[in-house]
């Protein structure tokens, strides 16, 4: 079994300690929900890309331990990063297209403000709702063996989205009726890729056109239509093949 992944602050792999302690929510997970003992194999990321694998040493209490670190490792930046702007579902939906486009490999995550959206994030509830999609892309990372944890953005309007449209090097728009499949679009050797999903009741006219305007095209991923909460990991799990990330 791949040994579990556990988030550390930066300072704890610059290459100077040979252990490393494990506490606070992290430590408890590992110790009272893991249940790891001395001896087993875990790996510590920072999340933005070095990781390093060692052995528990030592088990303290409830919610600490220490790692012996046996090796160090980073992984570069991808050459042609990916982000979804996903539209907000309705329910725990966003949650499940969070998760699903992590495993999946998306670097970025942008909660999008639809005209047709039926949720709407305002206030507390708005700020509640972000902060269980950064979570929830957290431990998705985790779960997934991630050294490069994807970031979720502010949510945005769509005239700001419009701003992002114009800055990708790449950018689409998930939609039944494009012209073009996306596994056919020419995207770049490097740069940023930048793909709209919509809500479920789709992508309005006026936002289509501007998208448009903006450099977005509309592209279909195949013959079905997808609900909102499951088109962002199949045009991920797309493009990572397309990109070469998962060749």
């Amino acid at each position: 079994m791949t040994a579990p992944v556990f988030l550390v602050g930066p300072d704890a792999l610059d290459g100077s300690p040979a252990t490393v302690r494990l506490d606070g929510p992290e430590g408890r997970h590992a110790v009272s929900v893991r249940r790891l003992q001395v001896g087993e194999e875990v790996v510590l990321t920072d999340g933005a890309g070095r990781g390093a694998s060692g052995a528990v040493s030592a088990v303290t209490g409830k919610d600490v331990l220490d790692v012996e670190v046996r090796a160090l490792r980073t992984e570069p930046a991808p050459p042609v990063s990916v982000t979804v702007v996903q539209a907000l579902p309705k329910g725990d939906r966003g949650e499940l297209a969070v998760e699903t486009m992590t495993e999946a490999g998306v670097d970025a995550v942008v909660p999008w403000a639809a005209a047709r959206c039926v949720t709407q994030w305002r206030g507390e509830r708005g700020a509640k709702s972000l902060a269980k999609w950064r979570s929830t892309a957290r431990e998705a990372a985790k779960q997934a063996r991630r050294l490069r944890f994807p970031s979720v953005g502010d949510q945005v309007t769509t005239r700001q989205l419009c701003a992002l449209l114009a800055e990708a090097d790449f950018a689409g728009v998930l939609h039944e009726e494009g012209a073009a499949p996306l596994a056919r679009a020419e995207l770049p050797a490097t740069g940023s890729v930048l793909l709209v999903v919509g809500p479920e009741g789709g992508v309005a006219p006026e936002e289509l056109a501007a998208f448009a305007e903006a450099g977005a095209a509309a592209y279909r991923l195949g013959p079905t239509v997808l609900r909102t909460s499951t088109a962002g990991v199949a045009a991920v799990s797309l493009l990572m093949s397309r990109t070469g990330r998962w060749s």
